[in-house]
Order: C-alpha cells, then sequence, then structure tokens
C-alpha cells in the first residue's frame, strides 16, 4: 500500500489481506447500524407525555379577555426567538384520541398594526364590544401576545401526544384576531370537547398569582351558556389545580378571593360558546416577580404540561 505499511506481495496476497479487512469491517458497520436503528426507534417512543424541545422564549403576547390595551414596542416582522417552537405532531392513539381541544392563543401579534380593525364592535350576547385588543406587556416589553403563542406551542404536543386533535384559533398566520365572537365560533364548528384561552393579565404590581376565568348563566340574544356553565367549571377547576402542582404558583391574590377561579359574563369568548370553554390568566405581567415567571421558558413548560394535564383530567371524567 501507499503507506508503507504492508510489504510488495503477489496478487493473490493482496486479494486475501483485502478478504480480512472486509471481514473486520462489514460487522462493525453492521452492529453501527443497528445500534443507530435502536436509538432512533428509542427517540420515537421516548417521552411519554413529556415535551421534545420546548418552545422559543420571546414572542410577542397580548392581554387577557377583557379590553385592555396597553402600548408595546414597535412589532418586528416575527418575534425574536431563542429557540424552534413544535411543530404540530401527527395525531396518535392514546387516551384522548378521538377528543377535539381549541386552544385560543389570546390576541395576536398583528393587532398592533390593525387598530382600526380590532376596534371594530362585535355583539357577545350581552353587549357589544371591540373585536380585540393588542394585550398587555412587561414592563420590559415582553408581550401578552408572544407569551400566549408560545405556551399554545409548548400546550399543543402535549396533547396530540395524548392522540387528541388540537385547533388553534391562530397561530400568528393572519394579519389580526380574530375578533372575539369568531374564537368562539370555531370551538362551536369543530364541536370541541374543551376549549381554552391562553392569556396574562395586566394589573398593578404588587398583584399576584393566576385565576381561571369561568362562564356566567347567560341566556341573552345569541348567548346562551346554560348547557355549558356546569362543564366549563369542572374543566377550570383541574386546570386550576394542576396549574398549581406543575408550577407552584398560587392562585390571584386580587381577584377570586384566593380560589383562582372567576366567574364572568361580559366576555364574548365564554358567552357565544357551545362547548366547554375557559380562560386562564395565568400571572400579572405588570408585577415583576410574575413577570419573571413568565419570561421564563422552563417555567412556561411547566405551565404547558399543568394546562395540559388538567384538560387531560377532565376529558378523562367525562369520557
Amino acid at each position: 500500500m501507499s503507506n508503507g505499511s504492508f510489504p510488495p506481495a503477489s496478487r493473490p496476497l493482496r486479494g486475501h489481506t483485502l478478504l480480512v479487512v472486509l471481514a473486520t469491517l462489514v460487522p462493525l458497520g453492521f452492529a453501527g447500524w443497528l445500534m443507530w436503528q435502536v436509538a432512533a426507534a428509542g427517540s420515537d417512543h421516548a417521552g411519554g407525555d413529556r415535551p421534545s424541545p420546548p418552545p422559543a422564549d420571546n414572542r410577542p403576547s397580548s392581554q387577557p379577555s377583557a379590553t385592555r390595551t396597553t402600548s408595546a414596542p414597535p412589532r418586528t416582522t416575527k418575534p425574536p426567538t431563542s429557540g424552534t417552537p413544535e411543530q404540530p405532531t401527527r395525531p396518535r392513539t392514546g387516551p384522548l384520541s378521538g377528543k377535539v381541544v381549541v386552544i385560543d392563543p389570546g390576541h395576536n401579534p398583528g393587532n398592533r398594526d390593525h387598530s382600526r380593525e380590532i376596534a371594530r364592535r362585535v355583539d357577545v350576547g350581552t353587549h357589544r364590544k371591540e373585536c380585540d385588543t393588542t394585550g398587555t406587556s412587561t414592563n420590559d416589553g415582553y408581550t401578552e401576545a408572544a407569551f400566549t403563542l408560545d405556551l399554545a406551542r409548548r400546550i399543543r404536543p402535549l396533547l396530540e401526544r395524548q392522540g387528541a386533535k388540537v385547533v388553534f384559533t391562530q397561530d400568528d398566520d393572519r394579519p389580526y384576531g380574530p375578533c372575539v365572537d369568531e374564537r368562539a365560533r370555531i370551538g362551536n364548528k369543530v364541536k370541541a370537547d374543551a376549549a381554552v384561552s391562553i392569556h396574562a393579565d395586566g394589573s398593578g404590581a404588587g398583584n399576584r398569582g393566576f385565576h381561571v376565568i369561568l362562564p356566567a348563566a347567560v341566556k341573552r340574544g345569541d348567548a346562551d351558556t346554560s348547557a355549558i356553565v356546569g362543564p366549563s367549571r369542572a374543566l377550570g377547576e383541574r386546570i386550576a389545580g394542576r396549574f398549581v402542582r406543575e408550577t407552584g404558583s398560587r392562585p390571584s391574590d386580587y381577584v377570586g378571593g384566593g380560589t383562582g377561579l372567576k366567574v364572568r359574563s361580559d366576555l364574548g369568548g365564554l358567552n357565544l360558546s357551545t362547548v366547554p370553554k375557559v380562560f386562564i390568566e395565568c400571572g400579572n405581567m405588570r408585577d415583576p416577580q410574575d413577570a419573571a415567571q413568565l419570561k421564563s421558558k422552563k417555567w412556561r413548560q411547566r405551565a404547558a404540561q399543568g394546562i395540559t394535564d388538567g384538560i387531560r383530567s377532565f376529558l378523562k371524567r367525562k369520557a
């Protein structure tokens, strides 16, 4: 050979040497391929309910279900991220197979560029109110619309791995909105088994904690929540309980009387729903301590797990 490691030999010797080398390399190559296959199979089936790489951190967020509007920094074409959110996974069989869950990321990063459109008033049954709002933000500019999308994208793969079909009301894939009445209709149209609207509050500094908003008994105009008040409370109680367990966050100390639950009749997304639905305000973006949690990727992953566990508990109860 050219490196001089073998002395000159006749052709038969070369052939013999080649056979020896091949006899050594082929089994090694096959063993390596086999180990790769085992590892790949393991990664396909590992993880259970837990997500793969968590999504990005710094997307824009919006404000809760009320008509709150807060100024925020100019929007970039795409909110900066420090990672890649998980894409929707192919539905699989699991404990939630056959179930449909609507996840409603509150507000929309594009709302800030469409003030006229989102100011249009729509009928929410009890009254007329703005189509949507821009939402709130932390004092350093992390928006609610970014937060809600990030958290929703963490919840989606957790539910899909359990067999559920997940429908988003928006995925930063439209210029603005949808309006609050359309958000309700999306859940109604797909006959969702459960619907959850993701938000973060914009109360005063010093007010801390999360709360889940439940629909009041409303029957007026196009609004009739009589069939969903009971199931929505069951859904909300389970989400609140699992949220506490996973995140360690405490129920709101400024709304809900320490229960983490609040009944409201002014939200179109609840009034017009015909399927079990709740809103969750995951914390107060205007409080420095709550804001630090809301901006943490690790905390948001725990929040996603808590909300997912609550939905799963409700759907298994309902089955």
